[in-house]
């Protein structure tokens, strides 16, 4: 069995989970079993900086990473300065494995492979719908292997609810995420559940993300909102901000 299984779902947001729960089973489970609370972003709010700061325990500051393109140049892993946790932990000698963290396009893995249809930028539901089943499948697979840790983030709520917030579909997105969750969640001993932010409609958002129209000229529905959500069972560190992840893996790992 893995010891730590943590799941990111990029965009959950409370205001759709907590008043549904009796439609998504394995997150009310979880909830009744360990803790949740909100977390606050702080900084941009932006995933790709908040993966980062989730993930290396820096601030937008420290690591510098602000978006997926940077001075008109696509940013790649070694275009980030600072180590991230499954680098520590690996050093330690840790098992460790990483799948789909969309702090670049396309998303990163670590000790494993996975290349999502239109590297992670398709819009198109039926490719997210396929995507999601693979990378939950992909997960599954290993977990069968028993890593020590293992991460994995599902990114296409965020694409969905960007095009079709305050539409019944995004609670069925949320019950495929919540489906997902149920498969992997039997194969950890600690679990920790976190969105790097949450969702609103686009008018109620302090900060517009991205233009009114995608570039083939949808009208985008939903953006950002700076409170995301985090969930953990059997986990023994206070975690009180985004960067606080990072700090609670370690910890739980006995990796500081």
């Amino acid at each position: 069995m893995t010891k730590l299984l943590v799941v990111g779902v990029d965009g959950a947001a409370w205001s759709v989970i907590k008043p549904n729960l009796d439609k998504l089973p394995y997150f009310a489970k979880l909830m009744r079993e360990g803790k949740h609370k909100s977390l606050i972003v702080k900084e941009q709010v932006l995933s790709p900086s908040l993966w980062a700061t989730i993930f290396s325990g820096k601030t937008l500051e420290e690591h510098k990473h602000s978006n997926f393109v940077i001075d008109g140049k696509l940013q790649v892993r070694d275009d980030i300065k600072v180590p991230f946790v499954w680098d520590l932990l690996e050093e330690k000698g840790i098992d460790v494995k990483a799948l789909q963290i969309p702090f670049i396009m396309p998303p990163y893995n670590f000790k494993c492979e996975y290349m999502p249809i239109g590297y992670g930028a398709s819009k198109n539901l039926n490719e997210l719908e396929q995507d999601t089943d693979a990378i939950t499948e992909k997960a599954l697979g290993i977990l069968k292997q028993n890593p020590e840790i293992f991460i994995v983030v599902f990114s296409a709520l965020d694409k969905v609810q960007h095009f079709h917030w305050g539409e019944e579909l995004v609670l069925g997105w949320y019950k495929k995420i919540d489906t997902a969750l149920g498969m992997l969640m039997g194969h950890a001993e600690k679990i920790i559940v976190v969105s790097d932010h949450g969702f609103c409609a686009r008018g109620e958002a302090k900060v517009q993300t991205l233009p009114e129209m995608s570039a083939d000229g949808e009208k985008l529905k939903g953006d950002h909102h700076e409170e995301a959500i985090l969930i953990t069972k059997n986990i023994n560190y206070e975690i009180r901000e985004h960067k606080g992840v990072f700090s609670a893996i370690m910890h739980e790992m006995g990796a500081e």
